[in-house]
């Protein structure tokens, strides 16, 4: 590897919304920032599986089911 061609690797604290923290590696910030988190695994719906709700525009969905129905979806 060349010398000074990659960025450092330091432990910095990792501060998640609901308040806990963890300790981990990167190459954000200096040694012993804090980085906070607007969105993380406990707060976001991607995750948590939130309200999430399946659209119908157009009446797509019901399409697809007629068109399918006998596949035993």
């Amino acid at each position: 590897m060349k010398a000074d061609t990659h960025p450092e690797y330091h432990m910095i604290t990792v501060k998640m919304t609901d308040g806990t923290t963890y300790q981990t590696r990167s190459t954000w910030g200096k040694e012993g920032d804090t980085m906070s988190l607007d969105i993380d695994p406990t707060s976001h719906p991607a995750w948590t599986g939130g309200n999430a709700k399946l659209m119908d525009t157009g009446g797509r969905v019901s399409r697809f089911k007629n068109k399918y129905a006998g596949l035993g979806f």
